[in-house]
């Protein structure tokens, strides 16, 4: 039996599902929702009192940091490693520009403060860090955001913690980590929704042990000076992605993986993203266009229910 644990944490829709053969061990989705807010205390950048805030307002200075902290900055240097730039954390100072700065809860959906790209550009190779004992130093001028790299971490945690009782299953906003297929052998299926007709899908996924991530520039969006803004910075620019990809959804081996390839795929644009997809063999991805049109990348289909 399938037991599900749905709550809201790091200002997304969560989902947490376990297939067991009794109870006893699905109790241990009851957990979940206490293991994403102590995450959320740690990484998220709208709390003032967490662990990345202070980290913020403090640069040039090397601060001792949890395991959760060093093993989520591990990851984003390895996603910015792997999309060679376009996926990073160092982008915050361009997403308060462009008006993303407080949780997107609150956030006014009409502003009218200009975004500029006139902004310092850095890396985390500017960081400072050692892993023995746990450390990190900013340099002046960088803020860091984890973002979906956090949402992706967090998935792939639970996930490999409920897995011990059982096949699971693990939604943290659209990044999504399976642990294998359910007891029965049957794959989980995972549905991909339309953004442009709520309550439709673009397609049902039938999924094994894996990742599988949508980054979209159609749910956080704003409207600066009447012009539309969304969250995926493009790090090139330093201004909000100009993209033909409404959404890039993915398929990888692990979470962080289709988190950092969704995120590359939308901020490429169709033809190079599709290009980027096609030249990693561990991947697969399908993009919803502004025109509505949905193209795949040839190793997708194999995972389309039809």
């Amino acid at each position: 039996m399938i037991y599900k644990q749905e709550f809201r944490a790091m200002g997304c829709h969560m989902l947490a599902a376990l297939d067991s053969a009794s109870f006893e061990p699905a109790q241990e989705l009851e957990k979940v929702p206490d293991w994403f807010e102590q995450w959320e205390a740690v990484l998220s950048r709208f709390r003032p009192e967490s662990e990345l805030s202070r980290l913020n307002i403090s640069p040039e200075i090397s601060h001792p940091v949890s395991e959760t902290m060093l093993s989520v900055f591990q990851a984003a240097v390895q996603a910015e490693r792997e999309s060679r730039g376009l996926v990073t954390p160092t982008v915050l100072e361009a997403l308060v520009s462009a008006g993303y700065e407080t949780s997107f809860d609150s956030l006014p959906r009409a502003q009218y403060a200009p975004a500029t790209s006139d902004l310092p550009r850095f890396t985390l190779a500017e960081v400072a860090w050692t892993v023995t004992p746990p450390s990190l130093r900013l340099p002046a001028g960088l803020r860091l955001d984890f973002g979906g790299i956090a949402k992706g971490w967090a998935a792939q945690q639970a996930m490999q913690r409920l897995a011990a009782f059982g096949p699971a299953l693990v939604n943290a906003g659209g990044d999504i980590a399976i642990s294998g297929p359910l007891l029965d052998g049957e794959p989980w299926p995972v549905d991909i929704r339309d953004p442009f007709h709520p309550g439709e899908s673009l397609g049902l996924l039938m999924l094994g042990r894996c990742g599988v991530a949508t980054s979209g520039q159609d749910y956080r969006r704003w409207q600066q000076n009447d012009a539309w803004h969304h969250h995926i910075i493009d790090p090139r620019s330093g201004l909000p992605a100009e993209t033909d990809v409404i959404s890039a959804s993915v398929i990888a081996p692990t979470v962080l993986k289709a988190e950092t390839a969704a995120k590359c795929a939308l901020i490429l644009g169709s033809s190079a993203g599709l290009d980027w997809l096609e030249a990693r063999p561990s991947l697969a991805g399908m993009l919803l266009l502004k025109d509505g049109r949905l193209v795949y990348s040839s190793r997708f289909m194999q995972y389309l229910w039809s």
